[in-house]
């Protein structure tokens, strides 16, 4: 009998009533908190409030770098038609700002790698024609001492979380640091050129994963562009037909805003 009792226990699932009274209980006792830290989620796991106020990037956008402005679809920023860019294009999902921030460096900081496939989602909408068009997928890289520290790298949380929604292909060791760099924060744009200089490489061993192929790097904020660019200039010289980028968040112009 007791045999029969465990074949039994084994077999007996819950239907979806008993499921969904069990999930009640827990919401009373442990109420649901959005991904944002405001009270409700919605779909994709942000409150009504952070839903409400983050800045998406639909409409139009410097076909070049992805700033926002009032022109036709395809034209490029002054800024991108006076100083072309080492990559080819960059989209960004949403305005980096107060709203977007808190959730970006709970990724980034806090251990929020939960957080991951929200932006991969966003990324996958705002970057579309880019993902469409890559042959594959890195991330930006952390230096080692860095990524030993923080014990994950965000951008590939994202980039991973990215790959595995489009099917593209992940590489996530085509890009290599170098060099360890100061924090990028609180530096001018040639400032920030300037400290990641050489700074990014392609292992030799990798070559031939990129050679010839059309890559998205894929990064958690897009501020001058220096990073994304240093990525860039290491893809081509190593073989890539063409480099594009794609940021959860990008600034639209110097702010005092951490990252």
């Amino acid at each position: 009998m007791a045999a029969e009792d465990g074949d039994f226990a084994g077999r007996w699932k819950p239907g979806p009533g008993v499921q969904a009274l069990w999930r009640g209980a827990l919401d009373l006792v442990f109420p649901p908190q959005a991904l944002d830290g405001g009270p409700r989620p919605l779909a994709g796991g942000l409150s009504h409030g952070a839903w409400s106020r983050i800045h998406f990037l639909d409409g139009p956008v410097c076909d070049g770098c992805g700033v926002p402005f009032d022109y036709d679809p395809g034209a490029r920023c002054p800024a991108c038609q006076a100083r072309p860019r080492a990559f080819d294009r960059a989209r960004a999902a949403c305005l980096y700002d107060e709203t977007s921030r808190e959730p970006i460096l709970k990724l980034k900081h806090a251990d929020r790698t939960d957080l991951a496939p929200l932006f991969a989602r966003w990324l996958s909408r705002a970057a579309r024609e880019l993902v469409e068009e890559a042959d594959a997928i890195a991330p930006v890289p952390l230096h080692p001492f860095r990524l030993l520290r923080r014990r994950y790298n965000q951008a590939a949380e994202v980039a991973r979380a990215l790959a595995a929604l489009s099917g593209t292909p992940y590489l996530p060791d085509a890009l290599v640091r170098t060099r360890a760099t100061p924090t990028q924060g609180g530096r001018s744009g040639s400032g920030r050129r300037r400290n990641v200089a050489g700074a990014f490489a392609v292992p030799p061993r990798r070559r031939t994963q990129v050679e010839g192929l059309n890559i998205l790097v894929v990064d958690d904020v897009l501020t001058t562009g220096a990073t994304a660019e240093g990525c860039a200039r290491a893809l081509k010289a190593a073989g890539a037909t063409s480099v594009n980028v794609a940021v959860v968040a990008r600034v639209k112009e110097a702010t005092g805003l951490t990252l």
